[in-house]
């Protein structure tokens, strides 16, 4: 658990999945946690600052990143990992889906790194990581609209990283498949859903997280791709 302690961490979606997931590590490894996401839930992490953000608004998480900056002094690491998806052709994918997709994946994403940047670019020891999927890198069939928006997610970062890495932030894209959380639950995902035992567990991508931004800093984890035994070779 090396390599946090004592570091400031934001994370987005942060109330349960993924985003809980990840807090919790970086919690248990010393780090200052801030937990931005709509329930606004701390998680019962003593010390942390919680707040009800929704990323499609560049001024509730700019101003949120203002309040973790002013709370612990600075911002060390970014976890962009607020996201929403449906499953289904694309033709019946409803419209307020897809406006929802692409505001959050995409919008919110920038929104966020736009925010938290500047004080990513004042820290010793940046980490700038985006929780992308699988989906942006192998576009599966009946996910078009929520492929695109991580297709959006890995190219942003990929140019970005271009940008940064000369400046002592590193950005790292990690691109799991299949993770069992209410991700998607009711658009095009059920709890009988027979894959959903099959899937990653929140905690196994929450474990890659840390695992990219404790390397040491002459290191970056740029892209990984996560998967699980059950699923069939993307390669």
């Amino acid at each position: 658990m090396s390599g946090v302690e004592g570091r400031v961490a934001l994370v987005t979606g942060a109330s349960s999945g993924i985003g809980a997931a990840t807090a919790r590590l970086l919690a248990e490894g010393g780090a200052k946690v801030a937990l931005a996401s709509r329930r606004g839930d701390d998680l019962g992490i003593e010390g942390a600052l919680a707040g009800s953000v929704d990323v499609r608004d560049a001024a509730a998480i700019q101003g949120f990143v203002d309040q973790t900056v002013a709370r612990f002094g600075g911002l060390d690491i970014l976890v962009a990992n607020a996201g929403v998806g449906a499953y289904g052709a694309f033709m019946d994918t409803h419209g307020e889906w897809v406006d929802e997709m692409i505001d959050t994946n995409v919008k919110g994403f920038l929104h966020t790194i736009r925010a938290g940047l500047p004080h990513l670019l004042e820290s010793a020891s940046a980490d700038l990581v985006g929780v992308t999927s699988i989906a942006g890198q192998r576009a599966p069939e009946g996910e078009a609209v929520y492929a695109a928006s991580k297709h959006a997610q890995i190219g942003f970062l990929r140019s970005l990283d271009h940008e940064l890495y000369g400046r002592g932030v590193r950005c790292s894209i990690l691109a799991p498949g299949g993770v069992e959380t209410e991700f998607a639950m009711g658009r095009g995902r059920t709890p009988e859903d027979p894959d959903l035992p099959g899937m990653l567990r929140a905690e196994q991508v929450a474990d890659a997280v840390l695992y990219a931004i404790t390397r040491p800093r002459s290191q970056r984890i740029l892209e990984a791709s996560i998967l699980p035994m059950s699923d069939d070779s993307m390669g």
